[in-house]
């Protein structure tokens, strides 16, 4: 059956997920979803997830949903030749920083994040004016978040360890938006961050996913 994937080249949370299974060399389909038609509400797709949100990954006659939970079960089916050990597996030293890093990626980072994509990016595509007060309050908070980040990277070459991880990879969608922004200065002004960014930005799975990248109904 292969692995199908549902979702949208633009939504971060796809992204994620894809970035995921092109690091790990695995084949997929991407079967599009229109959130703005709201289809992630139609019965077919709530019969996959329940709370009508995307991506949803098919492997076989497994379903999963939730993004974070699907790049760890790719991590740990797919073992192509030549990848990254996503999760530091044989490490139990390694692989729990992989998973501290991982939630502060999902506690602390996205939280500070996702508002300003979306009064930047979505608002004006659902015809509504951005909040720039809510854009401020939040880059104040991601301030906070990135302040970390720098002095961290000063003692690692990547979030969790001396290598490329999950933790790392998780940050991918909402760092390219980000920088397509007037704010990108929250990285730039960072060096170490910066560093960290653009060192992931050479990667080809984050080549391959940033192409269809594009906010558009």
């Amino acid at each position: 059956m292969g692995v199908k994937l549902y979702g949208h080249p633009m939504s971060s949370c796809t992204v994620r997920v894809m970035a995921c299974l092109y690091e790990k060399g695995v084949e997929f389909e991407l079967v599009p979803v229109n959130m703005f038609a709201g289809e992630q509400k139609m019965p077919d797709f709530l019969a996959k997830n329940p709370f009508g949100k995307i991506p949803v990954l098919e492997d076989g006659d497994l379903t999963i949903f939730e993004s974070r939970a699907i790049t760890e079960y790719i991590s740990k089916k797919y073992h192509a030749p030549a990848t990254d050990d996503l999760l530091r597996s044989d490490s139990p030293e390694e692989s729990i920083a992989v998973r501290v890093w991982v939630e502060v990626e999902s506690h602390h980072f996205q939280p500070a994040m996702s508002p300003i994509i979306f009064q930047h990016f979505v608002a004006p595509l659902q015809g509504k004016a951005p909040d720039q007060a809510i854009i401020d309050d939040h880059l104040a908070k991601l301030a906070g978040v990135l302040d970390v980040y720098e002095a961290r990277l000063g003692k690692t070459k990547y979030l969790a360890g001396d290598f490329f991880s999950l933790a790392d990879l998780h940050h991918f969608p909402y760092m390219f938006y980000l920088m397509k922004t007037p704010w990108a200065a929250a990285v730039t002004d960072r060096p170490r961050v910066k560093a960290w960014w653009e060192g992931m930005c050479g990667r080809e799975a984050f080549k391959k996913v940033a192409e269809g990248m594009k906010f558009e109904k």
